[in-house]
């Protein structure tokens, strides 16, 4: 089996990737909502949210339920669309500190499906 994955530096990520992440980690639903295509999937913690409405009222409980730091600890390519970016979490949620994979994929320039999990 071959490993067809690329590593990545946070400034090689695509442009919709380095804005969500950025908007996200700064609480800004609305520009979090830039990076996504209009059909947009998120899926977190075993729940599924699609489309932007249902993705921005995510985004704001999530953003406001709990206080948290990011740290990017790294990211591959895994061909033109899809990249996963990995992320420390650290704050006041249950378990206080964990490594999160944002697994994104791509579709003319817009986040079209994104998953998160450990």
């Amino acid at each position: 089996m071959t490993d067809r994955t690329t590593p990545l530096d946070a400034t090689d990520l695509p442009d919709a990737v380095k804005r969500y992440l950025k908007a996200h980690n700064e609480h800004d639903v609305s520009a979090a909502s830039t990076a996504l295509a209009p059909d947009a999937t998120v899926v977190d913690d075993g729940n599924t949210y699609e489309g932007i409405p249902a993705i921005e009222r995510w985004l704001d409980r999530a953003t406001s339920e709990f206080t948290y730091t990011t740290t990017f600890l790294g990211a591959e390519h895994e061909g033109p669309d899809h990249c996963t970016v990995t992320q420390r979490l650290e704050g006041d949620f249950p378990g206080g500190t964990v490594d999160l994979r944002y697994r994104f994929t791509l579709h003319q320039g817009l986040i079209s499906h994104l998953t998160i999990a450990p």
